[in-house]
C-alpha cells in the first residue's frame, strides 16, 4: 500500500511537471497606454497564450508557474502609484515551496509578491492560491503518516 502511494504521487507529481503551460507577459514589455500582463487592469485570459514552459517559445524553461508584482507606494511618480506584473514559467522558488506568495517591502517602499503554482494557466489569477495537487501531496503524506504510525 505504501508503494502504491509513493508511484501515485510520483506520478502526478512528475505528469505536472513535464507539461506545464504557463502565461508568459510582462508590463515593462506593454507598448504604452496597453495593459495587456494586467497590471491595472484584470488579466484577460482571452488577450494572451499560455506557453508550454519546456517550449522554446519559454523565455525560461521551467517546471511551474509564477507572477511576480511590484508596486510603488503613494506619491513615488507624478501620477500616483506604478504597478509591474511579470507572469512567466520558473525552475526555482526562493521559498523552495509553490502554491504559496511571499510578499515584502524593498528599503525604497516599493510592494514585491512572488506567487508560485504547478497548474495550468495558475498564474492568471490575482492572487495565486494553492493548488489541487499540492493539497493531494499533503493529503497523501499526512494519510502515509498516519498509517505508518
Amino acid at each position: 500500500m505504501k508503494t502504491q502511494l509513493k508511484v501515485l504521487f510520483f506520478t502526478l507529481s512528475l505528469s505536472s511537471a513535464l507539461a506545464i503551460r504557463c502565461y508568459q507577459c510582462s508590463s515593462q514589455t506593454d507598448p504604452k497606454g496597453i495593459d495587456n500582463c494586467g497590471a491595472y487592469k484584470a488579466f484577460n485570459k482571452t488577450q494572451n497564450i499560455a506557453i508550454e514552459c519546456n517550449s522554446d517559445e519559454s523565455h525560461m524553461p521551467g517546471s511551474f508557474c509564477m507572477k511576480v508584482v511590484h508596486q510603488s507606494p503613494r506619491g513615488f511618480i507624478w501620477d500616483g502609484r506604478w504597478r509591474q506584473v511579470i507572469r512567466q514559467c520558473a525552475s526555482v522558488s526562493e521559498t523552495g515551496v509553490t502554491g504559496v506568495c511571499n510578499w515584502g517591502v524593498y528599503e525604497n517602499g516599493v510592494y514585491w509578491e512572488e506567487c508560485y503554482c504547478v497548474e495550468d494557466e495558475c498564474n492568471s489569477a490575482p492572487k495565486t492560491r494553492a493548488t489541487s495537487i499540492a493539497l493531494l501531496g499533503l493529503a497523501v503524506l499526512l494519510f502515509g503518516a498516519k498509517m505508518l504510525s
